[in-house]
């Protein structure tokens, strides 16, 4: 499902608290994106298909949040963690 179509969604959601609405919402959208699309870039897009659309719920809004709270995540290359010397180091 895509980021527009879980954002409409929660525009008239009332019966469940509206941040545990968009937590879900926001799992959905990011357990559907490919594996080679980084989230940062997927969520910028995401922002970009919701922009101009004012959300009219509390669930909607903090869907948004999640998203533009995305964007602003750091990008983390993988790094090594030292192998069998880093092991060493924290048992001696």
């Amino acid at each position: 499902m895509t980021a527009r179509q879980i954002f409409e969604g929660l525009q008239d959601l009332r019966d469940m608290p509206a941040r545990d609405a968009a937590r879900a919402g926001f799992l959905e959208w990011a357990f559907a994106l490919p594996m080679d699309v980084p989230p940062r870039q997927a969520a910028r897009e995401a922002l970009a298909g919701i922009n101009g659309v004012r959300a009219q719920s509390a669930a909607a809004q903090a869907f948004v949040e999640l998203l533009e709270e995305t964007v602003l995540w750091p990008s983390v290359a993988p790094s090594r963690r030292g192998g069998r010397a880093g092991r060493q180091r924290m048992l001696h």
